[in-house]
């Protein structure tokens, strides 16, 4: 009998032990207790998040995140998040996921979890006019001559470095500030995200930049959130199977990615 009593004991120290642990880090119980989703996410990267000109943060995962809070039934909190230190910044509990078109990368994977991808992207190029009949790919700036840029942290950088490396590497804080500085001759070349680089082509490089549209790398783009808990990481995945499923998702793709209404909002 005292073996059995002992033996109970044990399980019931082991399983409340384990659900303090579960529910420690379960984010679904405490958004619902909180009543509201808070997504990170940098709004410098068109069209995935963006400021219009009114000064309200918009975009493909605004949209996407405006849905998921809806389907939770709480409000959304958009945290404006500097991406040098979004991670660190879910870590430390300042939001609920990062929505924020980050690319799933293992190293990333080391220190947060990703829902399965939503999107696919790659590195394109864009390059000084100039260069347009000497360079045709990534391979012709593989040279000490030619001084290429990429946003800090991102992974055009790690491209540039691990692809390009022979080139001479210069990094900025912002996209817009790099495309600025191609478009006045002061770079040879742009690298980064392919539907980025559709669009700065449009609004600043006509007649200035040209594109090498093909991209040279294949990225997938996924949600993060912290280790340790498979009900979040559950119910993303789900969600995103259901708008999928019911249209949400390609009309919200369709208003960002193939229609340019949305670019009233910034000029």
């Amino acid at each position: 009998m005292k073996k059995i009593v002992l033996l109970l004991a044990v399980v019931m120290a082991v399983v409340t032990f384990t659900s303090g642990s579960v529910f420690a880090t379960d984010a679904l119980t405490e958004i619902q207790k909180r009543g509201v989703l808070r997504v990170g996410l940098d709004p410098g990267y068109m069209p995935f998040e963006l400021t219009s000109k009114k000064g309200k943060i918009i975009g493909f995962d605004v949209d996407i995140a405006k849905r998921m809070a809806k389907a939770m039934d709480v409000k959304l909190e958009i945290v404006s998040t500097a991406w040098d230190g979004i991670i660190p910044a879910l870590l430390t509990g300042k939001f609920d996921v990062i929505m924020s078109a980050m690319t799933l990368t293992q190293q990333r994977n080391i220190s947060v979890n990703f829902a399965t991808p939503y999107i696919m992207i790659g590195q394109s190029i864009l390059l000084r006019k100039e260069l347009m009949d000497t360079v045709k790919s990534y391979k012709d700036l593989n040279d000490p001559k030619y001084t290429i840029a990429s946003k800090l942290g991102t992974t055009g950088e790690h491209a540039v470095k691990r692809m390009i490396g022979k080139a001479t590497y210069i990094s900025y804080e912002t996209e817009q500030e790099a495309v600025m500085e191609l478009v006045n001759g002061k770079i040879d070349a742009f690298v980064y995200d392919l539907p980025f680089n559709l669009l700065a082509l449009g609004q600043r490089g006509v007649g200035k930049i040209i594109h090498l549209d093909k991209p040279f790398t294949k990225e997938p783009v996924a949600w993060a959130i912290k280790r340790g808990d498979p009900d979040f990481l559950n119910w993303l995945d789900n969600f995103m199977n259901q708008i999928k499923y019911d249209g949400v998702y390609d009309k919200i793709y369709k208003k960002w990615f193939k229609d340019d209404a949305w670019m009233k909002e910034i000029h």
